[in-house]
This record gives structure tokens, sequence and C-alpha cells, in this order.
């Protein structure tokens, strides 16, 4: 921005000595992301503001009502304002892009000021962690990562910061389902079948929980509500809800005490369930393999109470050393060693050391002696699933030495425990497990050659890999977008409560399955999510993937319906006085004809059928069966994953398509531009005319104050118009024809910019774009990482795209190189980190 338009002599003199005296040294001056900046307000700060902001955000009617006159240090009162002014700056927005701007060292430089600043500021109010929150990765310029720097900025070798990392829900659902449930091992003959190692899927209603016995379950009363009721479950524990975008990062999230005392009463249904299997949960009657035996004992209304069951007698779940433990009238020392050694691994997927073995036997030895054999071992056992361990995943690094850059390198556990994370969610398996007791867990090449090893091997089951792309696509929260009934059923869409969520649910386990056939491949992998006219497709998804018929069509359709219902009729009269007295030989299948849905032209899509992942717990074997077909898109209705009713539900809302939120996704994902938060002062809101186009009410979008964001977004979301929000296909919207036209703006890359006619330009663009690539590339790192990219981390993102294009765009090429970089393999210690540890 221009200079303050102020007058007094010592004022301009001032600036006169800051802009030529002291501004040619600063140039000069080199730059290391990362080290603190030792300057002061007064000094450094008021400089900055006065040279570039205060012209425009000066007292007198000031830009966004936004003053930084008289805007002092950073503290915990003015912290909001000081966080704008942050987002502004980082993301070149301030100064505006016709007014001067400050060299790219400086803009550096300040950004950081203000996050040590509000860092230190905030420490007592939460502290300030908007600068590692995945969704604002992007504040960093895109050019500097891929491009060459300005002189005078000197990068270090990259690690990242010793932390515990946080299970995630997925991750500790499926430890704790591991000591109870046995789950189906992996078969060759149907590789999309859930197998060991899979997520735990969640039940009819998308939450996700654990189920006591379901591989047992022979026979019930009632339907599946009531059979969800009647089976003993638990809730996800350290559970979080699931929102757009990128969760897993270690420090956001702690371990309160109701989480705790939630855990403890897992901790004990589940010992007791390990050793009594469902006589923990059922009366002995109800284990039977013959149901009709007790007859007498399943009469009256048993529908949702755990009397409503059948257990068969088949024992299904692992028989372990807690099982011994408690079976044993007299239990011996050896009993409890083995047992709180198996239990301590099963939880913390590392054998215990000799202290924490002895102090988990004193606990639970103790607990016997005053509560008895069975009760005192479940309460001393139950402490261990509240270990450090058993709920995060330490990469502390407390032995070893460091380097000159203060990193020291993971090894043994720590390492092997960070290689299996990034790719599963059970224990590893006995390659890794004897690597790491071996001692050959400790180089970069160890680490290759177990990645390496890991990614070849199909029955190695690797839901850390389909979870990022879950959580980069967001494709996965159909099924938790509470649609209006009326809305829903303008859509054309014939699915009314839970028949739509469950096809959303079902709909995320197909795209699940089509990512992992291109994943199979391993050949552009990007390009071909993005573009491919492949589909995974059930029962519902001839109309999720249908047409939309405008009114016109409707019309004909019900006239068809009726010339042909008036044609059949005549031909049963002729019959019946043809043949008097006779049954017409199609009596019964004319009663069962299935409705026809007159709003929606439905797709017909076949191909040879297809396993796909449960998608929901399922309480029955329907879920075995290859329920799904791989099947080629309608011609011009469908490209790539972001035409899919999974990704287009996802991103509308209860009502209507959201035109923002498709755009924002096409920025931050594919672009890597990013947007500042809503101002409070913003009243986002759409004008409530209900037979209005989309279009026409997002007017409001385009004011002058709204469009500097609404720019980025708007035009990349339109395109999307041609479906409507429950993912059909349409060209009709009230009765006009659909505006699909967009714009690709100031994306960095002006081979991208330009305007577009409707998605599938927006997306073939995107798809052949070498920026995109490298915005993937750099999701992937903060997934794997766990943390946003700094730009010293700018020579692992580089060799990792590279990695990725060199071998025809390559998933486990890009993995291999993110996996076995500086940034997974060091960590830097720091007081506050090991802090945690005591």
């Amino acid at each position: 921005m221009m200079k303050s338009r102020r007058s007094d002599c010592p004022r301009l003199l001032a600036l006169v000595i800051v802009l030529f005296g002291i501004g040619p040294l600063a140039r000069a001056e080199t730059y290391t992301p990362g080290q603190p900046i030792d300057q002061d307000f007064a000094g450094f700060a008021e400089p900055f503001l006065t040279d570039h902001c205060i012209d425009c955000h000066g007292e007198s009617d000031p830009e966004g009502d936004l003053s930084l006159e008289n805007l002092g240090p950073v503290d915990a009162i003015n912290a909001s304002v000081w966080t704008s002014v942050w987002a502004q700056v980082s993301l070149q927005e301030m100064p505006p892009p016709d007014m001067s701007q400050p060299e790219v060292i400086e803009r550096l430089k300040f950004s950081d000021w203000i996050v040590g600043e509000l860092s230190d500021a905030m420490q007592d109010k939460g502290g300030f962690h908007a600068h590692r929150d995945p969704n604002k990765g992007n504040f960093l310029d895109h050019d500097l990562l891929f491009g060459s720097l300005p002189e005078g900025i000197q990068l270090v070798p990259t690690s990242s910061p010793a932390r515990i990392w946080r299970l995630t829900p997925d991750e500790h659902i499926t430890r704790l389902n591991d000591l109870f449930n046995a789950e189906p091992e992996y078969d060759p003959a149907k590789p999309g079948l859930r197998a060991h190692g899979d997520a735990v899927p969640t039940n009819h209603g998308g939450e996700l929980k654990l189920y006591f016995g379901v591989d047992r379950i022979i026979k019930w009363q009632g339907g599946t509500v009531a059979y969800a009721t009647a089976v003993k479950s638990v809730p996800a524990v350290l559970s979080s809800p699931r929102d757009h975008g990128l969760e897993n990062y270690p420090d956001f999230s702690p371990v309160n005490s109701a989480e705790a005392t939630q855990i403890m009463g897992i901790a004990g249904d589940i010992l007791r369930y390990m050793v009594d299997g469902p006589l923990s949960i059922a009366e002995p009657y109800q284990i039977t393999d013959d149901p009709e035996s007790i007859a007498d004992k399943m009469q009256g209304d048993l529908r949702g109470l755990p009397t409503s069951l059948v257990y068969s007698t088949k024992v299904t779940r692992p028989i372990t050393p807690v099982y011994d433990l408690m079976k044993e009238d007299a239990p011996t020392e050896e009993h409890v060693h083995s047992a709180v050694d198996f239990l301590f691994e099963a939880l913390t997927f590392r054998p215990p050391t000799k202290t924490e073995s002895n102090r988990y036997m004193e606990i639970v030895e103790q607990s016997i002696e005053k509560l008895g054999r069975k009760d005192g071992a479940v309460l001393g056992l139950s402490a261990i699933f509240l270990d450090r361990d058993s709920l995060f995943r330490p990469e502390l690094v407390e032995k070893g030495e460091a380097d000159e850059h203060g990193r020291v390198m993971l090894q043994d556990w720590e390492l092997g425990l960070a290689v299996n994370h990034a790719l599963r969610y059970i224990q590893p398996d006995a390659e890794l497990r004897q690597s790491i007791v071996d001692g050959r867990m400790r180089t970069r090449d160890d680490v290759k050659r177990e990645v390496e090893r890991m990614l070849a091997d199909d029955s190695i089951r690797k839901p850390r890999l389909l979870r990022f792309f879950r959580e980069y696509f967001d494709y996965d929260l159909g099924g938790y977008i509470c649609k209006d009934t009326r809305a829903l059923g303008e859509t054309g869409v014939n699915n009314k409560g839970v028949a739509h969520y469950n096809a959303m649910f079902d709909a995320t386990a197909s795209t699940d399955r089509l990512i992992e056939l291109i994943l199979q491949e391993d050949t552009d992998v990007l390009k071909r999510l993005l573009t491919t006219d492949q589909v995974v497709a059930g029962k519902a998804d001839n109309t999720y993937f249908g047409k939309q018929r405008s009114r016109e069509e409707m019309a004909a359709s019900v006239a068809a319906e009726k010339a042909a219902a008036k044609k059949e009729a005549l031909a049963l009269t002729a019959w019946k006085k043809a043949n008097p007295g006779k049954e017409p030989p199609d009596a019964a299948n004319a009663k069962k004809k299935p409705k026809i849905n007159h709003a929606v032209t439905e797709a017909n899509l076949t191909g040879p059928e297809i396993y796909a992942r449960v998608s929901r717990r399922s309480f029955g074997r329907g879920s075995m069966k290859p329920e799904r077909v791989l099947a080629t898109a309608r011609e011009g209705e469908r490209l790539g994953i972001l035409t899919h009713p999974s990704w287009l539900v996802s991103h509308s809302d209860a009502m209507d398509n959201h035109v923002i939120r498709r755009g924002r996704w096409i920025q931050e994902r594919l672009i890597g531009g990013a947007i500042p938060d809503v101002p409070i002062t913003v009243d986002a809101m759409l004008p409530d005319e209900p037979r209005t186009p989309l279009r026409e009410r997002m007017r409001v979008t385009r004011e002058d104050y709204c469009w500097t964001c609404h720019r980025k977004m708007d035009p990349l979301g339109f395109p999307f118009e041609m479906y409507n929000h429950a993912g059909l296909y349409r060209e009709f919207e009230h009765r006009q024809p659909v505006d699909t036209t967009g714009e690709i703006i100031d994306s960095g890359d002006p081979e991208l910019d330009g305007k577009v006619a409707n998605a599938f330009e927006l997306i073939q663009k995107l798809g052949e774009s070498e920026r995109v690539e490298q915005v993937f590339v750099r999701h992937a790192f903060r997934f794997w990482m766990g943390r946003n990219e700094t730009l010293n981390d700018a020579p692992v993102l580089q060799a990792a795209h590279r990695a990725y294009r060199d071998n025809n765009g390559s998933m486990k090429a890009l993995l291999v190189s993110l996996l076995t970089s500086d940034a997974f393999l060091y960590r830097t210690r720091s007081e506050s980190a090991l802090a945690t540890t005591n």
C-alpha cells in the first residue's frame, strides 16, 4: 500500500531514514525459516504497518472497517486483529496487488514475527494454533516451495518436532476390536472384501462403534435397528466429529478426564468378553446351534433386548493369556506376567520394558488380592488401557545423539511404529517386528526396505492409505449431511429417510473401492481419480448416477406409463373374455411391478461383479457377497470422483448445492490457494428465494467486500451446478437451463487460468496441471508427517513430486520418497515435548 498521508516533518524524516537508511540493509539480510524473529514492535512491526498497511487501514474510512492506526504490540486483547493481519500478509492479500509490495524476506519475517508474538501472548488462553491448522497449510507461498528461492533465504536440513501422536478414533477402535473379534483373513480371490487389518466400519447410522460377538450371532428378532440396539456395543473413544479436511495432526486433541472414565468402562466390558464371550452379555440358553430348540424362550416382543439374539456355540474370539489368568482358580505369577505383557503389547504395539511390566503386575496382583481373582484382574488390567502409549504414539527420541542441526533420527520401536502407523491400524507384522527386535530399523535404507515390502504385499491391509484419500477428497461425509425431506424429494431421489443415508454410506464404500482399483494399477493416480469414467456402483446408484428429468420429460414419462397401462388393461380384458374363469398367467407378477420414478432417467450401470469393503457394520452375511459392479458412467455426464454422488453430496447442504464449499475445495486441494477466515462482521446468508436458481441467489457474494474472497471460490464451484444436491445430473434448475460456466482466476499458473464451460472442462484442465500434482504432494506431506510444510521442507516436497512424476504418477513412489525423507525420519527435541513424558 501507499505510505501514510502524514505531513509532519519529524515523522516524514523518520520514514525517509527507514526507507533509505535501513531498507537496503534489510534486503541484504539473510532469513532462515524456523528461527525466532528477535525484533520488537516499535522497531520492526510498526514500520511495516506504516509502510504497507496504514494507508488503507487508517483511522478515516478504513478498508473492511479495520483500522490499524493505533494497533499496539500483540496481546491477548488484540490477538484476533493480529491473526487477521497475519492471514492477509501471508496470503499476499495485504497490501493489495496494485500497491507497493514488501520484499519476500520482509513479508516472511513479518509473518513469522506475528506467529511468535501470538504464541507468547496466547499461552494462558489456550495457545495460538492457526499456523498449524492443516486447512491453513496453503498460507505458505507455493512458488517458494517448488520454485527458486530469492537470494538471502538459507534453508537448514528439515526435521519434525519431537511429539506424541494421539491415536485417531479409527486406529484406537481397531486396536480394541482386535482383542475380542475375529476378523476374516485376506482372501486373494476377493481382494475388495473386508479383511483383518481394515478399519472397523460404521454401523447403519454412520456411528463408529465396537460390537461384541457379531461374528457368532445366527438369529435375532426385529429389524436392523432392533438388532443394533440388542447387540452389546460401546461407542468410539477419543472421538471427534469428522469435518472437511485433513485431521490426523498429533497435538490438536488431548485426552480429557471424561474420555479417560469412558475408556475405563470400556476396558472392563472388553476384558470380561475376552474371557466369557457372549456369556458376559447373554443368558446360557442363547448360545445354541439350533435356534428352534429355544423357541419357548423367545416368546413375546423381544426386539431391541439382549435376549432377542441367538449365538452359535463356535468360539471365534481370540483366546489369550487374559483368558488363562481369569479362568485359573489359583493364578500364578506367570499367569499375571503373561496377561500383562500380552495386553500391553496388544494396546501399545510394543513389548513392555521390565519396569513397565513389573509395575502393572504389581497393580494386578494387588487388585486380585483385594477384589478376588476375576474382578481384581479386570480392574488391574484396565489400567493398561490408560497407559500413555495405549492412547498416543510417542516420537520423543530420548535416546540417540543429535547432529549439528540438533536433529535425532528415530530408531528401533519408535521408527518401526512410525512406519507401521503410516500404513496400518493393527500391530506390526512378523517381518517388521523382527526387524525392530534385531536392530534393523535404524537407517533410511531400513525404512525403504520395509515400506517397499509392505506396499508390494496386497495381503497387508493399508487403511491409512485409504484414509488419506477420504480426508483429501472429503467424499465420505454424504451420509452425515442431514437432508430436508422435501428438498431431497425434489431432486428426483425416491429414497426417503434412512434409505438415503444408507445409500450415501454405500456410495462412500463404492468410491473407496474405485480408489483402491486405481491405486492397484498405480499409474497417473491423481489424474485418473479426477478424470476416470469408471464407477463402482451398488443397487441405488442407477438412480443417483441418473439424470434428473425436466418437467416436460416427466410429463412424457407419466403419459407413456398411462398409455402402457391402458394397453395392458385392454389386452387383459380381451384375454379374460377369451379365457373365462381362468387366472391370467402374469397375475402374480403384475402386483410386484416396481413403481416408476418419473423424475429420473436412471443410469444403466452394468459390468463385472465386484467385491467392496463393507460400508457399515453388517449383522448378517449380505456384505460378504459381490453386491456391486464395476461400470462405465454414461458419456457426457460423469468425469472422475468430483462428479460422483459421494463427493457431490458431501459438498452440499440440507437444501441445495454448496457452490462455496465445492469451489473452496478446488481452490485449496487442487490449485493450492487459501481463503482467510470469514470475518465476524459478515452476514454469510443467501436470500431465502426457494424458486430462484442458486447462481442468482449468490449475487450477494459479488458485493465488493465479499468478492475479494469469493472470486477464488464461486467461479470454481458453479461448474458443478450441472448436478443437483443429491448428485444427479441435470440440465434444468427451476425450469431454467442450468448455467455451468466458471473460471479459474489467479491460480499461480497462467496456463490454468481462464473460463470453463462446465465441470468437465474444469476437471480436465486441472487433471493435466503440474501445479495440481504439486499441491496434491503438499497434502500427502501434511497427512503423513502430521504437520504443515515449511520452507525447509522444500527439498523433500520437490523430491517427492519428482518421484511421483518420474514413476508415471505412482502413489507408491511418492510414499517411499516421503517416508524416507528427513522430515519423517528426524525429530528435534524440545523442552515442551520432553515434558510430556513426566
